[in-house]
């Protein structure tokens, strides 16, 4: 079988301690994989944050350094741990603890959508999980890490902002939504910056609920070193057409404002690296 793509990386070239992540927009779908989706293709590009990576465009014109996924999410999730198994898609995998997101049907091999109902024809084997974690998801976290501690070295402090988007959620959750992990992976300050470029741009924000943040930033995050951690998620009708398929009117609104967040953030968080320093 061909093996799965590594990530793209850009590298940082300028003058703010941003990195960007986009773990859920890879498209390079292997004929192998299609194959052994019940639904094929359609199936899996339903598990697709669409076009986030497209999204970014501005930030990266600007310098900031990025990682993004090639990989499809079908195939292997960044935003996972790599025990987080869901039992009926890994042959022989452990029936104990089992995390909230696998029992729900995405864990490191998603299993199962609301639309689509259970993805594939058969289990993978432990070696299979194996290769796609050693092809895929393990490059993505060395990249984001060396990324990470290249922007630490050059400030003294870096900000991982973890992109992603949302289907259209239920009435009453705005269309943007901010996690720190409830506090954990980034300063208070800096999630109150999020909240406030988000209402500067006019788009309603909200922290934590109902999305606190995943793997990628509970695992590169450490805020007592200076490292934070932002996911944030877009509702897809924000920047998609009425089929949430294909760019929409206000697609460069929106990488205008992930510019935005950007530009906020990171000369904040210079502000209070050279405070601090001055002291």
């Amino acid at each position: 079988m061909s093996k799965l793509p590594a990530p793209t990386i850009h590298q940082p070239r300028g003058p703010l301690p941003v990195l960007l992540s986009v773990p859920h927009s890879g498209r390079d779908y292997p004929d192998w994989l299609i194959d052994m989706a019940h639904g094929g293709r359609a199936a899996l590009v339903s598990l697709e944050d669409p076009l986030v990576d497209r999204l970014v465009w501005r930030a990266i014109q600007r310098g900031v350094g990025a990682v993004i996924a090639r990989t499809p999410r079908a195939a292997i999730d960044c935003n996972r741990a790599e025990d987080e198994l869901d039992p009926s898609v890994i042959d022989g995998a452990s029936r104990g603890r089992v995390t909230a997101r696998a029992r729900g049907g995405l864990g490191i091999v998603p299993a199962r959508t609301q639309q689509h109902g259970f993805l594939w024809r058969r289990a993978i084997s432990h070696q299979q999980l194996q290769e796609r974690i050693e092809q895929a998801h393990r490059p993505y976290h060395e990249a984001v890490a060396e990324q990470l501690a290249a922007v630490r070295r050059q400030f003294g402090c870096a900000l991982l902002l973890d992109c992603h988007s949302m289907p259209p959620p239920p009435n009453g959750v705005p269309p943007i939504v901010f996690g720190d992990c409830r506090g954990r992976s980034a300063a208070s300050w800096i999630s109150a910056e999020a909240m406030a470029t988000a209402r500067r741009h006019g788009l309603a924000a909200r922290l934590n609920d109902p999305f606190a943040g995943g793997h990628v930033i509970e695992r590169h995050s450490a805020p007592a070193d200076g490292v934070h951690a932002l996911q944030v998620e877009i509702d897809r009708r924000r920047y998609l057409d009425a089929k949430l398929q294909e760019p929409g009117a206000d697609f460069d609104g929106v990488a205008a404002f992930i510019d935005a967040l950007v530009v906020d953030l990171g000369e904040a968080l210079l502000g209070r690296q050279y405070a601090t320093a001055a002291e």
